[in-house]
């Protein structure tokens, strides 16, 4: 995929689109994943949150890089990343919380998961 056609779809450039809804705005999903988790919310909580980062994305591409605000292809593939990077924090410490928290039942498997202690033997 060249430049311009980035541009056509993500309504931004490459480096922009990196830099914001990767590292700017994919921090902030990394901590709504885990401040879900941590209050023992359910994961579906995760999709308006996401949609809500999405639109803040969207708005700093168009306010600081003159990007195209309204974006539909954009506006989609910033929530899809936004929700998979909350999703595996999510995971992560939904998985590390139900061990400590239940540590005669269930043990780590693997970094996003658990098992039942009996089964695992």
């Amino acid at each position: 995929m060249t430049i311009e056609n980035f541009v056509l779809v993500f309504g931004t450039t490459p480096l922009v689109s990196l830099g914001i809804t990767l590292v700017l705005i994919g921090g902030c999903a990394l901590m709504m994943g885990r401040a879900l988790a941590l209050n023992w919310r359910p994961g579906w909580q995760m999709l308006p949150y996401s949609l809500l980062l999405a639109i803040a994305d969207r708005f700093l591409v168009f306010a600081l890089f003159q990007g195209e605000l309204l974006s539909l292809t954009g506006y989609m593939a910033d929530f899809a990343v936004l929700l998979c990077v909350a999703g595996f924090a999510f995971q992560v410490v939904r998985a590390r919380q139900m061990v400590r928290q239940y540590p005669w039942a269930y043990e780590r498997a693997g970094l996003l998961g658990w098992r039942d202690r009996s089964s695992g033997k």
